[in-house]
């Protein structure tokens, strides 16, 4: 059972549920933010799917100071240090009201594009209606409590006279550097501290007022609780810095038991961060990929897909590379396939798991689609003679939909953004208009395979498919093996060691030119001879070992029985060409250099 459904399973489904997650807009959110939504969108899903009452809610914490200035605007924002985020203008130019609009707009962007339906929530809003009076009473009037807790569950140990609540100090407006120290049941005494934090400076007023309806909010930690009870919260996730023991998740679900006896805190999804190149992100430093670029990256499938597929308690290490690109579409386009297999309309349950892994990630409904090859894509939109979507309607063989097409146009841009933004110049396919340098120290059979390659080029079939055979049997034939005759196709072509699957790059290269350049390459008879040769003893325990299925022996126009084979080796002298064929019909070349005992 996959791991969202496991929660479910966990779950009461006679109650209603509201999966809850907020964000605070400090700067501009990172896409290891994303991997919160996306959790809680997946729960949410595999809740209603199975008939549960439930809703989903985000919330910006907007109430937050600005504690950090947003990297690169030191000037305009070190002046509003301290204040709710929700009382910062927003940057010279932007259309928001505010600078937590002016972030939130751009994430808000992002979870229409990947189906994240989530109900959307300011806390200023909440504050400033009165929606929280109660529970910032309660929790006033239990200070002492919830010191105890705090230093009982982290070891945090605050003073006598610490309260949980921070007021908008009425002379600079600042909510981080004001500090209360009394609560007489209607009014709260407060210290706007110049050094209370090290992030900003308060103006020092000392003054008594209404803790309510938007003149303050409640510690992050304890405004969990606050959600929790008012909403209430029946699942609520939270990073793995929030979720180790002594942390603050721990803190806030024991508040809430002590403050409110008989309470449940809601269910914890403990999760991994999202990593890029290794690296945690922060939104204020400007760290990391950000949501909005990722979002311009990969199609939202793709992106929902790399966030969901792994558990929560699994870090997502996100690399750039080809090798990590190739293989998140590849692993994707496996997971499609058994989504609409026939082993899925059986009900086997590893291709159920891959259906519903499948409809997780997808934004809208689509059914079974064509998925084109992302490294074939890569590959195509560098060649600037094709046109890419024709080719691909021509490598599937019909028509594309138009679910395809659109399906294949985010692939296209995503190739785009990849090799303008992350892809390395040696991952990039730059066929060279002449031989590469390097391309003078491949071996003897090197060199043979290519011209073997070209001999049979002008008669060989158009497909990727067929080229790709065409390669392996020159390979076989040469004899070569498969991995260095592929890497002489790349040297010569690219000026590089790997590339897109060869039988794909030959298809779309023009065929004169591949010829020409593959019979640029002389190479010494003698030279190839001599790599190439095995011993009789090398060949003996060849032929004998069952993994070879050798079903004939053909040298010249006789066909042996590998005993007269061996016999054959033996005798010598010279270099003899055994054509050797296996069960499955494929044919390769066993040179030998025939003399001395084969066995």
């Amino acid at each position: 059972m996959l791991w969202f459904d496991q929660i479910a399973e966990k779950l009461d489904p006679s109650r209603p549920i509201i999966v809850n997650d907020s964000k605070t807009p400090s700067g501009r959110v990172h896409v290891g933010a994303v991997r919160g939504v996306i959790i809680h969108d997946v729960v949410y899903r595999a809740l209603k799917s199975r008939g549960f009452n439930v809703s989903y809610r985000y919330g910006v914490d907007d109430y937050d100071p600005l504690d950090e200035i947003p990297k690169g605007q030191d000037e305009f924002f070190r002046q509003h240090l301290g204040k709710p985020l929700c009382n910062v203008p927003a940057p010279p130019g932007s259309p928001a009201a505010d600078v937590a609009e002016h972030f939130i707009s751009e994430f808000f962007q992002v979870f229409a594009e990947l189906g994240v339906g989530a109900e959307r929530y300011y806390m200023r809003d909440k504050y400033r209606s009165g929606a929280f009076n109660e529970v910032i009473d309660t929790m006033l009037r239990n200070a002492a409590t919830i010191r105890r807790v705090r230093f009982e569950i982290s070891g945090s140990k605050r003073a006598e006279n610490w309260h949980p609540f921070q007021v908008i100090c009425e002379n600079c407006g600042r909510i981080g550097t004001t500090e209360v120290v009394a609560y007489d049941g209607k009014e709260v005494e407060y210290h706007c501290r110049p050094t209370l934090v090290k992030w900003a400076q308060g103006c020092g007023h000392h003054g008594k007022m209404s803790p309510f309806s938007g003149n303050g909010k409640l510690p992050w930690n304890i405004e969990w609780v606050a959600k929790w009870v008012t909403f209430p919260v029946g699942v609520e996730g939270a990073g793995k810095d929030h979720s180790t023991a002594g942390g603050s998740r721990e803190v806030s679900e024991a508040t809430m038991r002590a403050i409110y006896p008989g309470s449940q805190p809601p269910f914890n999804i403990p999760y991994e961060f999202f990593l890029v190149g290794g690296r945690k992100m922060s939104s204020s430093k400007g760290v990391g990929a950000l949501a909005r670029d990722m979002a311009d990256f990969l199609p939202p499938e793709i992106l929902r897909f790399v966030m969901l597929r792994s558990q929560p308690q699994h870090p997502v290490d996100f690399a750039a590379d080809e090798e990590f690109m190739v293989k998140l579409f590849n692993d994707y386009d496996r997971v499609h396939a058994r989504a609409y297999s026939p082993e899925a309309a059986a009900g086997d349950p590893k291709a159920r798991d891959d259906k519903r892994t499948f409809d997780m990630s997808q934004v809208t409904d689509e059914g079974g689609y064509y998925d084109a090859n992302f490294q074939l894509v890569t590959a195509l939109t560098q060649m600037p003679h094709l046109d890419v979507e024709a080719e691909i309607e021509r490598r599937k063989g019909t028509p594309l939909s138009e679910v395809e097409r659109r399906h294949l146009r985010r692939r296209i841009q995503a190739a785009r953004v990849w090799l303008d933004t992350y892809a390395a110049d040696e991952e990039k396919i730059i066929v060279r208009q002449t031989l590469p340098e390097r391309a003078k120290t491949l071996s003897a059979a090197q060199r043979a395979f290519l011209r073997a390659v070209a001999a049979q080029l002008p008669g060989a079939p158009t497909d990727d498919d067929g080229l790709q055979g065409l390669i392996f049997d020159a390979a076989r034939m040469t004899p070569l093996p498969s991995g260095d005759a592929f890497k002489a196709i790349y040297r010569v072509l690219l000026d590089r060691e790997s590339g897109p699957r060869a039988g794909s790059l030959l298809a779309f290269l023009e065929r004169d030119f591949v010829i020409a350049r593959f019979n640029e390459l002389d190479y010494d008879r003698d030279a190839l001879m001599r790599e190439t040769a095995v011993t009789p003893a090398a060949f003996a325990t060849w032929l004998r070992d069952p993994k070879s299925k050798v079903a004939t022996i053909q040298l010249g126009q006789d066909v042996l029985s590998a005993e007269q084979a061996l016999v054959r080796a033996g005798e010598g002298p010279g270099t003899l060409d055994f054509v050797v064929t296996a069960a499955d019909g494929k044919t390769q070349l066993k040179r030998v250099a025939a003399g001395g005992p084969a066995a």
